[in-house]
């Protein structure tokens, strides 16, 4: 989007004020983020508790780390702690969920799944879809590429606006800007083929209910307690909260829900930490991160690490 001009945000401002005085009402739009200023920025580097679950994992004679991260969050969230600075300081290769910095994963996102059949829009979710648009004060279209299910993916992490997080400051982002900036490799731990086959049934009515379901949480805003005790819990490192996830969520309403639930999280610790393995395996010093459900759980990450010959030792 161009930016505006003076005489556009003049032409902008009149307007406003003209409908103002005829009684209409701008729609409300959830915070903005906003980049630290300098001052921030030097404060907050100093100061950063850390934050999060990390882990030192030891196999082979060396070191590597496992990150439990948030994806979304406050602006001083960005700034990483004592512990994390160490270990960002010894890493080598940084490993992600998926390499978002990677520009043939974003075009992979946008393309239909393969594996599942085309989900058609009823006029009535087309229009839900379109009023969580509006409620986000994206562009019209803005997320129109992406499927309907990673759309609502996107709608419930931009809820989280309205009680000063955002996903701009999730550590992701955070930890891909730092790799960039040091010229370290980024690998992923999964392929976008294998997040989609979990996020988007193949059956395009099942497909149809999980989106009827995610639309109906945003529209009676049932999420926005749910993630501010999920980062809560983030930030003072409170995995026992975290742990009991599945009976404070709100999002498990019966034994379907919660295998679901378990597939989303439990049923992808195999494949990463094979992976995990794999790249330790290659002798660099390595930094994983995760979404921190992954480390709870009969099949949490780190219980399956130890199972594949690492030291584990949480640090915090």
């Amino acid at each position: 989007m161009p930016m505006q001009t003076p005489v556009l945000r003049l032409l902008r401002a009149a307007l406003l004020l003209l409908l103002a005085k005829t009684g209409w009402a701008a729609p409300a739009c959830p915070p903005q983020p906003q980049a630290p200023t300098a001052a921030q920025i030097q404060s907050l580097a100093a100061s950063a508790p850390d934050r999060g679950f990390l882990y030192r994992l030891r196999r082979d004679g060396h070191d590597s780390y496992l990150y439990g991260t948030l994806h979304l969050g406050r602006m001083e969230w960005i700034f990483p702690g004592p512990q994390l600075r160490k270990a960002m300081g010894q890493a080598e290769r940084l490993a992600l969920e998926l390499d978002l910095s990677d520009p043939a994963t974003l075009q992979a996102l946008t393309q239909p799944p393969a594996h599942a059949k085309p989900m058609p829009l009823t006029p009535d979710l087309r229009h839900r879809l379109a009023a969580q648009s509006k409620a986000a004060c994206l562009p019209d279209q803005g997320l129109g590429q992406l499927h309907p299910l990673l759309q609502l993916s996107h709608f419930a992490g931009l809820v989280a606006r309205w009680d000063g997080m955002d996903p701009a400051f999730g550590q992701e982002l955070m930890l891909s800007a730092w790799a960039g900036q040091r010229g370290l490799p980024i690998s992923a731990l999964e392929s976008v083929e294998t997040q989609l086959q979990v996020l988007i049934p193949s059956d395009p009515e099942e497909a149809q209910a999980h989106l009827r379901k995610g639309l109906e949480q945003l529209e009676k805003k049932q999420l926005r307690p749910m993630l501010r005790r999920l980062a809560q819990a983030w930030a003072k490192s409170d995995l026992d909260t975290l742990a009991g996830y599945e009976t404070w969520c709100q999002c498990v309403a019966d034994a379907k829900d919660l295998a679901e639930l378990r597939e989303l999280n439990d049923g992808r610790n195999p494949g990463l930490a094979r992976r995990i393995a794999e790249l330790h395996g290659q002798g660099q010093v390595l930094l994983a991160a995760v979404g921190s459900l992954h480390l709870t759980g009969e099949q949490a990450l780190p219980r399956l690490l130890v199972d594949l010959g690492f030291e584990v030792h949480r640090l915090h």
